[in-house]
């Protein structure tokens, strides 16, 4: 039961529509089920799971997916690092280039808190690391390489080996492993050509894990795999660990890539419809400041309305969203609550404060977006 207070007045919400609107909820059910549901399909395969917490910048739900098994956390910036560090959470990867002086004295000071990795393609930031780092305490790095999303990574082959050979001379730093970002995955049409983006990885991973071996760096941690992959965990049987994030919420884009079904969508927007200024058109109290522009691999619209395939969010003001549907199949009314699964779950926690976590309709806790606006 959450208290809503008004002013003088007291309000007690029981059930998730008392909720105003618009709110973020998210199925507590669910979220756990998909949670086992993957860290336990990895443990099977014998790799480890490192969860990337982008998708809901909770402590609480971090803390949930490492009591069901995962070895760490992935995020994004140091600064969501720090604040799952206050949390009580001590093994953390930053899966970012880390750059510039003011950056680097954070991570030092963090760096003697917890077990920090971070990734590393150019000498720029391998400079800045080895001079915070020493031989005793040293800044553990993951060299990123570039998988062919030319988003960031040295390039396989000879580059990889010459930059890994720089970073082997610095005292500061300790190369524990790869890192790998396979963006293409999502563009994939089947669940075949998934299988074979998954295998590439796999490989490319584990061939640059023998040539540094062969270079005299005992390497320990081969790192890639997203939620994309968790469909095809058999063919990245050699690399250790896998970061997958969008599966403990999945949204609309998951469904059209075939990652999820509806059932396994756990986060929602609570909305109202406001208004009907003609048959057939409805606007609600959720635009883009909770649904963000965001749009879907193949579903048209702006999310998925549930129990409603046939009414489509056309349009997005701030706060205003504009509903299309036929008038002679569907009835729509002022103040009907509707629920939405959005196109791309991981932008909806940096929207809000908190998120409504519910069992069966009823809410049960208010859980904290702690690292909400944390992109430094």
């Amino acid at each position: 039961m959450k208290k809503l207070e008004k002013q003088e007045e007291v309000i007690m919400l029981n059930h998730m529509y008392d909720i105003p609107s618009p709110a973020v909820i998210v199925d507590l059910d669910v979220a756990e089920r998909n949670i086992y549901r993957v860290t336990n399909a990895a443990k099977k395969e014998g790799i480890n799971l490192r969860p990337h917490i982008k998708v809901h910048k909770s402590v609480y739900l971090a803390k949930k997916q490492i009591e069901a098994g995962a070895n760490g956390i992935t995020v994004a910036k140091l600064s969501e690092a720090e604040v799952m560090v206050e949390g009580g959470i001590d093994n953390i990867l930053i899966a970012y280039p880390i750059l510039g002086k003011e950056k680097w004295e954070r991570l030092k000071k963090l760096n003697q808190k917890a077990r920090i990795l971070t990734t590393v393609d150019s000498i720029e930031v391998a400079n800045g690391l080895n001079e915070i780092g020493t031989k005793d305490v040293p800044v553990n790095v993951l060299i990123e390489v570039d998988y062919g999303t030319h988003r960031c990574g040295v390039q396989p082959g000879d580059d990889f080996i010459k930059f890994a050979l720089k970073l082997k001379e610095m005292e500061g730093i300790k190369i524990k492993g790869v890192f790998v970002y396979n963006g293409l995955i999502y563009g994939s049409r089947s669940i075949d050509e998934i299988r074979s983006h998954a295998e590439a990885e796999a490989n490319l991973l584990k061939k640059c894990m023998k040539q540094l071996k062969d270079i005299g760096i005992e390497a320990c941690i081969s790192s890639g795999g997203n939620t994309p992959v968790t469909l095809a965990l058999d063919k990245m049987r050699g690399v250790t660990e896998i970061r997958p994030g969008n599966f403990i919420y999945n949204d609309v884009s998951g469904i059209d890539l075939g990652t999820a079904e509806e059932k396994d969508c756990a986060i929602k927007i609570l909305a109202r419809v406001v208004s009907i200024p003609l048959p057939g058109h409805a606007t609600i109290d959720a635009g883009t400041k909770t649904l963000t522009s965001d749009t879907a691999v193949k579903s048209p619209g702006f999310g998925y309305i549930v129990g409603m395939p046939d009414v489509t969010i056309i349009k997005l003001n701030e706060e205003h969203g504009f509903l299309k549907y036929d008038p002679n199949i569907r009835q729509v009314h002022v103040g009907q609550v509707i629920e939405i699964i959005p196109n791309h779950a991981c932008v909806i926690s940096n929207l809000c404060d908190y998120v409504y976590g519910v069992r069966n309709g009823k809410i049960e806790k208010e859980i904290k977006i702690d690292a909400r606006g944390k992109n430094y």
